[in-house]
């Protein structure tokens, strides 16, 4: 395939290794190995590469986690140069597997600073300056917080979203999570409690203060924000778009603008080889990561697996 002059290798075989394009393609290995990490995630003596001198760090959605949601991306990723860093934020781990496999449960503000805890690290080790971010659902604000109240706003460069819900979204209403709690249940003993729920309300108090000072974006960081207009989770979708304010660096990609076969839900565009494409194009640094430099296919994408 040849995009803006480049001969780009087909992404499906990257590196001489099928790509499962599937956003459950991570649940298999939690199963296997509850708790663990995929292949080629979390490699601290791993050297940088000259192309690639950001490692990336993965932020999954709600009930997601450092397998589950990304056994797409991480294998992409290394294949394409890139050292992933993954981890499961938000997750009451004292709670009997799988339960104890759901990210995304805690507040927001206690989320943010295990990612800022896991940058740290990942900084430390590897020498970078900063990190690139790919989130997705819960896991694009989560990083945004650190940023902007956590003291991060230096340690991140490139930032791109799928699914991003900056305004909130209309899903969770008051009538759904409050005033009752919202619990995630195994049975009548085990359940978890879904802190995180009546925060990503619009309007809620978290989103009315991540959005202080006239927007979410935080001068000096690389916005990419990718969403779906059949999001049934982000509504409206338009949430996740943003426009930028003076001074922000921000793209923003709706994936059926330059598809009309693209029907990715909010699961389907963390798992679908059109989105990341544009992932990786944002990652590189183009200024128009939904056509190239690495050309995105035009193809039927389902919703729920991509």
């Amino acid at each position: 395939m040849r995009a803006a002059g480049i001969e780009v290798e087909s992404l499906r075989t990257a590196g001489g290794t099928k790509v499962d394009y599937d956003f459950f393609a991570g649940v298999a290995p939690e199963v296997l190995n509850p708790g663990g990490t995929l292949p080629g995630a979390n490699e601290w003596d791993r050297p940088l590469s000259a192309a690639h001198p950001n490692p990336v760090v993965l932020m999954h959605g709600t009930a997601g986690g450092a397998q589950t949601n990304w056994g797409a991306y991480v294998p992409l990723l290394v294949q394409q140069g890139f050292s992933p860093f993954t981890l499961t934020f938000g997750a009451v781990t004292t709670a009997p597997w799988p339960l104890s496999a759901l990210g995304g449960m805690a507040p927001i503000e206690d989320s943010a600073a295990q990612f800022g805890a896991l940058v740290d690290r990942v900084l430390n080790a590897t020498g970078a300056k900063k990190v690139d971010v790919v989130g997705h659902s819960q896991g694009t604000i989560v990083p945004d917080y650190y940023a902007k109240f956590l003291g991060g706003a230096d340690k991140i460069g490139t930032y791109v979203s799928l699914a991003p819900l900056w305004q909130g979204t209309e899903v969770f209403t008051n009538k759904l999570v409050g005033p009752v709690e919202f619990h995630v249940a195994l049975d009548a003993t085990h359940h978890v409690h879904f802190a995180s729920a009546k925060q990503m309300i619009r309007g809620s108090d978290f989103i009315t203060k991540l959005n202080s000072g006239g927007g979410p974006y935080v001068p000096g960081i690389h916005y990419v924000n990718i969403s779906t207009r059949h999001d049934e989770f982000v509504r409206p979708y338009t949430s996740g778009q943003v426009p930028g304010g003076l001074g922000d660096d921000v793209i923003n990609i709706v994936v059926q603008d330059t598809c009309d076969r693209d029907f990715s839900d909010h699961l389907a565009i963390a798992g679908s080889r059109r989105a990341a494409t544009m992932v990786l194009n944002a990652l590189d640094g183009s200024a128009d990561p939904a056509h190239g430099p690495r050309g995105v296919p035009c193809e039927l994408v389902p919703p729920i697996l991509g």
